[in-house]
């Protein structure tokens, strides 16, 4: 399987979390729609099914990915 480029999952991985704090604050559908875009996108370039797996292997392949990094899971 094929995977992404470390400096694409980071950007990645920002844009959700940035998202899921946009989503918290105001719920908009706009948002919805692309926090969903961005997780749908991070599956695939992890080949996982859900956004929280799609986030541990996506911050594994990180640079100095740490063991403890996957405590930190979404909601």
């Amino acid at each position: 399987m094929l995977m992404a480029h470390p400096a694409v999952l980071k950007n990645l991985i920002e844009q959700y979390d940035t998202l899921r704090i946009l989503h918290a604050e105001n719920g908009s559908p706009e948002v919805r729609r692309r926090m969903d875009d961005v997780a749908y996108t991070l599956c695939v370039s992890t080949g996982t099914r859900d956004i929280d797996a799609a986030l541990v292997a996506a911050r594994h392949r990180l640079p100095g990915a740490r063991p403890e990094d996957d405590s930190v899971l979404t909601a």
